[in-house]
């Protein structure tokens, strides 16, 4: 792949605003399906084993769709195959409530979070992809910010989620609403999106350096599975990606069943997690570029363990809010840390950051299922101790964070030393 050129300041605009509302709109969605799994339990009359086999369901439709990115990249790229999953995961959020409230059905639902999962698993892989090429051409740590907006969205739609369970809206009211508007956001975001060669989609078909067909193309997207510091770097989001797809699937619940609180309590926990993060991933990319990568992500970590255990152990509801502040802080910047480490080098950021991201997003989707399993034995708040665990395990992991040498984000000694 061929280093993509400094584009225009109008056309990089257009195209960083389109992936801030690409992550909006992705947040959004998976704020409206959590915001709303205690009405939609109420409603089908399940229990939290059926609610896990939902997610696992929701979990391998996101792998299908995640191991589809690298080759939709390659044979579509990052314009059309946005624009395919965004309409995809829309219909699926649309379909989740048709099945809760106009023809209430387990299998409805579950079609419903198939569509969600796989529009949702393609989407993140690529405008991830797309983050990291804007993070090359501004030449900062802005991966942070567009996971800010993700948070943004995840917020917009719990704060929507609990004001239509205070307001007794109806489930299917509220998810064809988000789900026009995931709809518009797509079709206006994609025509911001520049053509293939400007940006690090696996490489456009005229560029000259490019390997030529898109098998080849596929070959080099697949290139990162063979290297070892991707599974590094996997191991480190890992932790952190189980503790934010945990919280987005089960703190709601954990608020109402753990600590008997309403179910309008439930979504503002909700809320408050994802405020929190929002608010250090708006402040992140500073913090990165001050004290590196590896620092940073060891600190979080530590802030991200005591925050659950707080969530789990507080005897009052205020306290369990403060634990999922400081679970929200703690979790933010794994995810986009290890995006913005796996292209370090631009040669190779596309291949680098699908696989990166493929590994990632496994745990955050296939992680919230085998806790709600694992919960119908010890209890949620119990279970939540594995999330514990696997966050100080990424804690311990944050070194392959560190830049490679000689690259971009390792430009002078004072940074090298400090990451």
């Amino acid at each position: 792949m061929s280093t993509a050129s400094p584009l225009a300041e109008t056309t990089l605009r257009r195209w960083r605003l389109a992936i801030f509302a690409i992550f909006t709109a992705s947040g959004l969605s998976i704020a409206t399906w959590a915001s709303r799994v205690p009405a939609i339990k109420d409603a089908l009359g399940i229990d939290n084993i059926q609610v896990g086999l939902m997610l696992l369901m929701a979990g391998i439709a996101s792998i299908a769709g995640l191991s589809l990115s690298s080759v939709i990249l390659a044979r579509f790229g990052a314009r059309r195959g946005m624009l395919g999953a965004m309409l995809t995961f829309g219909a699926g959020v649309a379909t989740i409530g048709i099945g809760t409230d106009l023809v209430p059905s387990y299998a409805v639902v579950v079609l419903g979070l198939v569509l969600f999962g796989l529009g949702n698993g393609a989407v993140d892989v690529m405008m991830n992809v797309e983050g990291a090429a804007i993070e090359k051409q501004v030449q900062k740590t802005i991966l942070p910010l567009f996971h800010a907006f993700f948070s943004f969205g995840t917020v917009i739609g719990a704060g929507i989620g609990a004001l239509a369970a205070a307001t007794g809206t109806g489930v299917l009211a509220h998810t064809l609403a988000i789900a026009a508007v995931i709809g518009a956001i797509a079709l206006v975001s994609i025509a911001q999106v520049p053509p293939r060669a400007a940006t690090m989609d696996p490489d456009a078909p005229d560029d000259p350096a490019a390997p030529q067909g898109w098998r080849a193309r596929l070959d080099v997207a697949l290139s990162a599975w063979r290297e070892p510091r991707t599974y590094a770097l996997g191991l480190v989001m890992l932790g952190m990606s189980f503790a934010e797809g945990g919280a987005n699937d089960w703190l709601a619940l954990g608020v109402v069943e753990g600590h008997g609180g309403e179910e309008a309590l439930g979504a503002v926990g909700l809320a408050v997690f994802s405020v929190s993060m929002t608010v250090v991933r708006l402040f992140g990319g500073p913090l990165v570029d001050r004290f590196g990568r590896v620092a940073v992500l060891r600190v979080l970590a530590l802030t991200s363990a005591l925050g659950l255990l707080l969530f789990i152990l507080a005897p009052t509801v205020p306290l369990v809010f403060v634990g999922a502040a400081l679970w929200g802080a703690g979790t933010s910047l794994g995810f986009p840390l290890g995006m913005s480490a796996a292209a370090d080098d631009p040669a190779r950021a596309a291949a680098r950051v699908s696989a990166a991201a493929t590994i990632g997003y496994v745990a955050f989707l296939c992680g919230p299922p085998i806790l709600g399993l694992i919960s119908e034995h010890v209890g949620l708040l119990n279970t939540l101790y594995v999330v514990v665990a696997l966050i100080v395990v990424s804690g311990f992991a944050s070194g392959a964070a560190r830049p490679l040498a000689g690259s971009a984000a390792d430009t002078s000694p004072r940074r090298r030393r400090r990451r």
